[in-house]
């Protein structure tokens, strides 16, 4: 079992900085790790993914902004948010999945594990 709790959200303006954290009960260092966000009224969605060694995806709408990045040693994962934009407001979510668990990062239904979640309110 893994506890994930994530840290780091708040309210900024169009164009501010954020860092999300997501820190684990447990070693991460076998598993997939994930940023998700869901605004009100939206499907979750993918925001980046992170394998065990390093390699990441993103989505689109995030691309040259958002960074995604983990800590094996301290059991932390991060979200690196620049340019934020008002479309960024949403809870933001971190998610774990065993590694050798195949599909789209994007696939909620592959992850095991979830944080309860941080507030981002971007302000125009």
């Amino acid at each position: 079992q893994v506890q994930l709790v994530e840290s780091g959200g708040g309210s900024v303006q169009a164009g501010g900085s954020l860092r999300l954290s997501c820190v684990t009960s447990n070693s991460i260092s076998t598993y997939y790790m994930a940023w998700f966000r869901q605004a009100p009224g939206k499907e979750r969605e993918g925001v980046a993914g992170i394998d065990r060694v390093g390699s990441t995806k993103s989505a689109d709408s995030v691309k040259g902004r958002f960074t995604i990045s983990r800590d094996n040693a301290d059991n932390t994962l991060y979200l690196q948010m620049n340019s934020l934009k008002p479309e960024d407001s949403a809870m933001y979510y971190c998610a774990a999945k065993p590694w050798y668990r195949s599909g789209d990062y994007r696939k909620t239904d592959l992850y095991n594990f979830w944080g309860q979640g941080t507030q981002v309110t971007v302000s125009s």
